[in-house]
């Protein structure tokens, strides 16, 4: 599917979506709550939907209205093939929560899901009791066996999100854990995973995100939950305000532990025009200057960031490269090989993406089936020289589906 997307002014007052990453954590724990939990604002993105379709596979009935959804868990009969989609939190998450449950499950997915390694996952719950092995490193995963808890180490320089998935489930093993972890990136998503996991009544100990302690036996409870707004996806809409006109975001959290709430920093560095209140934050065309940032952390920022430093004067530089190799696309690859084709010149140099501000030319962006990808693209056409053409525009739908329609960009 393609999208062609003229220069135009964009003004808007648009509510950000819901926070797809806030969402899988809410249901995974609302499973092992296994009772009735109400989550209002919810995502029906195509990665919550996968979520959702797993709840329903492990015993839950999951009715979907527009604002809200209620997962029942009704003990109905569990089905062991599992298909996370193209969610790599889903299948990271999952993996350990699967492992709870009395059954041999097989774990697959679709797409770019398929091309992503997933060995962190069976060392992870080998260590920790359950039967975990992969098709050479890939998916399916078998999965067998009982998360018993206890205590090891896991690399978490790759990823958080294995991580994610074994503080949630440990929470319900039998036997108190001890998570040792190497090198970890990412923390603001661990935190957000704590402070979630506290909200449905679950504690855990982050001994300076180098050791975890999980009492084991614990019971994830809650009625009804909120998903907060979503700050990687409102990140587009702040950078067409400052290359195109003015964006006035509702439905952010300005105190989010979301890793992407940094986008309002990198604004800043590059003197973009920002006003912050509680419930709206509002961003304004601007003169923009190179930048520096480091989005370690954070590394979903890199395609807003890249499609706001094309509209910089100089070269910004942008750390954290290593991390965009196992997303949707090698994302760093794609955006340098993209851009290029319409007169943005990006170098990587170590963990560093340099990127030259110019003049965006019209031309054809292929999202590479990369959600992100896309919607940088889009952005970045409001001022450009001439149309901009998104092959592969739906891929979208991974986080935004309404992205097209909510901005208005599309004639």
């Amino acid at each position: 599917m393609k999208q062609t997307i003229y220069p135009q002014k964009f003004e808007k007052r648009i509510k950000a979506p819901a926070s797809k990453s806030a969402m899988q954590r809410a249901v995974a724990m609302a499973v092992l709550s296994k009772s009735e939990v109400i989550l209002t604002n919810p995502s029906y993105c195509n990665d919550a939907l996968a979520v959702l379709k797993i709840a329903e596979n492990l015993g839950a009935t999951v009715k979907k209205e527009s604002d809200k959804v209620t997962i029942i868990f009704e003990n109905n009969l569990i089905k062991t093939k599992i298909n996370c989609g193209e969610s790599g939190l889903g299948v990271r998450m999952f993996s350990p929560i699967l492992s709870l449950f009395d059954e041999s499950f097989i774990v697959t997915g679709k797409g770019s899901l398929l091309k992503r390694p997933v060995d962190s996952i069976k060392e992870a719950l080998n260590k920790f009791g359950a039967k975990c092995e992969t098709k050479n490193g890939f998916l399916p995963l078998k999965i067998s066996g009982k998360l018993l808890g206890g205590t090891a180490e896991i690399d978490g320089s790759l990823s958080s999100q294995v991580l994610t998935g074994l503080l949630i489930a440990l929470a319900s093993a039998e036997n108190d854990s001890e998570i040792i972890v190497k090198n970890l990136k990412s923390k603001p998503y661990i935190d957000l995973t704590i402070k979630m996991m506290r909200d449905f009544g679950v504690i855990v100990e982050n001994i300076n995100y180098e050791i975890f302690k999980i009492k084991g036996g614990q019971k994830y409870s809650i009625k009804k939950y909120n998903i907060e707004g979503d700050w990687s996806g409102a990140s587009f809409l702040l950078v067409a305000g400052l290359i195109a006109g003015k964006s006035e975001v509702e439905n952010l959290d300005i105190n989010s532990l979301q890793a992407d709430r940094e986008i309002i920093n990198a604004i800043k560095l590059a003197n973009g025009k920002i006003k912050i209140s509680e419930n709206l934050i509002v961003t304004e065309k601007s003169e923009l200057s190179a930048f520096e940032f480091d989005a370690t952390d954070c590394p979903d920022l890199f395609p807003p960031l890249v499609s706001m430093a094309a509209y910089c004067k100089g070269v910004s530089k942008i750390k954290g490269v290593s991390r965009l190799t196992h997303k949707e696309s090698d994302r760093a690859i794609v955006l340098q090989k993209e851009f290029s084709k319409i007169g943005i010149k990006i170098e990587l140099k170590n963990d560093f993406m340099h990127i030259t501000g110019g003049k965006i030319k019209g031309g054809i962006i292929d999202s590479n089936n990369d959600h992100r990808i896309a919607m940088a693209a889009a952005i970045v056409a409001l001022s450009a020289e001439n149309k901009i053409v998104i092959e592969n525009s739906e891929s979208v739908n991974k986080s935004y589906p309404n992205f097209y329609k909510e901005v208005g960009i599309v004639f």
